[in-house]
C-alpha cells in the first residue's frame, strides 16, 4: 500500500483552511497511487493556539469528522488525522483513521502527554492499542511522544500490528528522534513505522519536519526535510513477513523476567 505523509503546519486556528490543505494533499497522493494519507498531530485545528484548542474540539463524529470522510470518498484514499476531541467536559489530543469508504475506522487518544502544555490542554487517554484493517494491513495508531516509549511500539508489535502512523508536532531540539529513533522502532519490533510532522515556527515551538516512513529492517523509504512537502513510500506485506521471519526479537522474548520493569 502506497503511503503519503503530508508534512505541514497548515493554517493554525482555521480548521476550514486546514480541510483545504488536506484535501489539496488527497488529490495529489491519490493521483500518486497511495491509498493512504498520514497528517500531522492536531493537523486541523493547529497546535500552539492555546485556549481555541477547547473552542475547537469535536467529537469523533463531528463536523470536521464528516469533512475529512467526503475527502476520503472523493479522492479515493483512507486518511489518518490529528485533532483535538471533545468528549463530555474533557478534550483529547487525538487522532482518526477514515477509509477511503468514508467509515470512521479507528480513533485514538493520546497516553503520554509532553510537557505542561499539553498537560494543561488535554486529559490523557488510556486506550494504549487502537488499530483498525486497512487494505490488508492492520494498521495502528500512536501520536508523538507515545512512540518514545518502547512500552507502547512493543504491544503493537505483540497486537499484530503492521503500520504504525504516528501522526506527530517533534520540535526542536528532538530531531534525533526522527532521524535515529524511528528506524529503530521500526525494526526491533518489526513493523513499518510512519511518522508524520509538522513543520515550522507556531507560537513558542519550532517544529522540526524531517517526517519519514521506517521499515522493518530500519531503513528509511522516504524522509522529508525541513519544508512542507508530501512525500510518498510503499509499504510490502511479503517484505515484512520474510523480515519477521528472519529476525528473532519477538520470538526471542522471555516475558518471565520482564515482571520488574512495572
Amino acid at each position: 500500500m502506497r503511503t503519503a505523509l503530508l508534512q505541514s503546519s497548515g493554517r493554525p486556528g482555521s480548521t476550514v483552511e486546514n480541510l483545504k490543505v488536506l484535501d489539496e494533499a488527497a488529490g495529489r497522493a491519490a493521483a500518486a497511487g497511495a491509498g493512504l494519507l498520514v497528517a500531522p498531530e492536531m493537523f486541523l485545528t493547529g497546535y500552539a493556539i492555546g485556549h481555541d484548542i477547547g473552542r475547537l474540539a469535536e467529537p469523533a463524529d463531528g463536523d470536521c469528522a464528516d469533512a475529512a470522510a467526503e475527502t476520503a470518498t472523493r479522492h479515493g484514499l483512507a486518511i489518518a488525522y490529528g485533532y483535538p476531541e471533545r468528549a463530555g467536559d474533557a478534550v483529547f489530543n487525538s487522532a482518526q483513521l477514515i477509509s477511503a469508504d468514508g467509515t470512521r475506522l479507528a480513533n485514538y487518544r493520546k497516553t503520554h502527554l509532553f510537557g505542561c502544555f499539553e498537560r494543561d490542554h488535554f486529559t490523557a487517554g488510556d486506550q494504549p492499542v487502537v488499530q483498525a484493517e486497512l487494505g490488508g494491513l492492520r494498521v495502528g495508531i500512536l501520536i508523538c511522544y507515545d512512540v518514545e516509549f518502547p512500552e507502547n511500539v512493543r504491544a503493537h508489535a505483540l497486537a499484530g500490528t503492521d503500520l504504525l502512523v504516528v501522526p506527530t508536532a517533534q520540535m526542536h531540539p528532538f530531531q534525533f528522534v526522527a532521524e535515529s529513533m524511528i528506524p529503530v522502532r521500526a525494526f526491533e519490533n518489526q513493523m513499518y513505522v510512519a511518522y508524520v510532522n509538522r513543520v515550522g515556527r507556531e507560537g513558542e515551538f519550532e517544529f522540526v519536519g524531517l517526517s519519514t516512513l521506517a521499515g522493518p529492517d530500519g531503513v528509511a523509504r522516504t524522509r522529508a526535510g525541513r519544508a512542507e512537502e508530501l512525500v510518498l513510500a510503499d509499504i510490502d506485506p511479503a517484505f515484512l513477513a520474510a523480515s519477521r521471519e528472519a529476525n528473532p526479537y519477538l520470538r526471542d522474548r522471555r516475558p518471565g523476567l520482564y515482571g520488574p520493569l512495572v
